[in-house]
């Protein structure tokens, strides 16, 4: 379990995190959103026990992470540009993390070796972009890390790649109930695969709720009314979050359950009305929208 309470994390005057609250459950892949520079690295960075947070608390197996050595043995961050000593090779990377993660799995480094077929004795720095995301998961994984974070970790990555990846994640997490933390821009990505998700934006935390709850509480509605409706009487009896009209048909953003909804909609007389899925991506902007925030800045790549 992953616990955090109000933390607070200054670069000089400027605060990167700023009143951070969530819990992330073990066994769990969690989703971390936001615009660039909203601190989704510097709060993993902070659970890495990387950084020190001036306010707040961070717990991991409720031990504090900070210089705490047996508790950071759990945790590998895969950062958005992977370290790797200079010069080294990925066997040398091997031996290096051997000394420090005692769970280190040969099996499981000379399996996505050969499936990301990566060359064990060549530089790293001689390595594309992709190759050296390749080669610091394939480490991350084969520490058998309790809590693993990935930063940007599909960025460069081709198509079958990223299903490799996928597929040791979700064989790891739900095999021995690794912990996953994914940060992103691509809500697509995340959408397929978090059971929960947390907006940052500029330092705070707006969101962090579980995906399916989250689905059921907003819905696309398109319905048709028999009379001309008042949009303000329908907007006062309605939780609308975006509305479009074209005469009587009208396309509704509306938070709360359908049966609810429709409940709500009857006294306007609807002649057809019919609900439409919305994606992970849909629900955040509209949720962000009416925050006041410009979803569009928020989730550019």
């Amino acid at each position: 379990m992953i616990r955090v309470e109000n933390l607070v994390k200054r670069f000089g005057s400027f605060a990167a995190l700023d009143d951070i609250t969530l819990e992330i459950a073990p066994g769990s892949i969690y989703g971390l959103v936001g615009s660039n520079g909203a601190g989704k690295s510097t709060l993993m960075r902070c659970i890495a026990g990387i950084y020190e947070a001036e306010e707040g608390k961070l717990w991991v197996d409720s031990e504090p992470v900070y210089e705490n050595p047996p508790v950071k043995s759990k945790i590998f961050l895969v950062a958005d540009e992977p370290w790797f000593i200079q010069q080294s090779t990925l066997y040398q990377m091997k031996q290096f993390y051997r000394r420090f993660y005692p769970e280190f799995d040969n099996d499981i480094y000379d399996e996505l070796v050969e499936g990301f077929s990566l060359p064990e004795r060549k530089r790293i720095n001689t390595f594309s972009k992709g190759m050296k995301r390749q080669a610091a998961f394939l480490l991350g994984m084969a520490v058998k890390p309790q809590y693993l974070m990935l930063d940007e970790c599909f960025d460069g990555l081709d198509p079958v790649k990223r299903q490799i990846v996928r597929k040791v994640l979700c064989d790891a997490v739900a095999e021995r109930e690794m912990t996953a933390i994914i940060s992103s821009h691509n809500l697509k990505e995340l959408d397929e695969l978090c059971d929960t998700v947390g907006i940052l934006h500029k330092g705070k935390l707006l969101y962090s709720k579980d995906l399916d709850s989250l689905k059921g509480e907003v819905h696309k509605i398109e319905v048709v009314f028999e009379v001309t409706v008042d949009q303000q009487k329908l907007e006062q009896v309605l939780p609308v979050m975006a509305m479009e009209v074209r005469g009587r048909f009208f396309t509704l953003i509306a938070r709360g359950g359908m049966d609810e909804i429709e409940q709500k909609l009857a006294p306007f007389k609807p002649l057809a009305l019919e609900a439409m899925p919305l994606t992970l991506e849909e629900v955040f902007m509209y949720e962000m929208e009416v925050m006041g925030y410009d979803a569009n800045v928020i989730f550019k790549d």
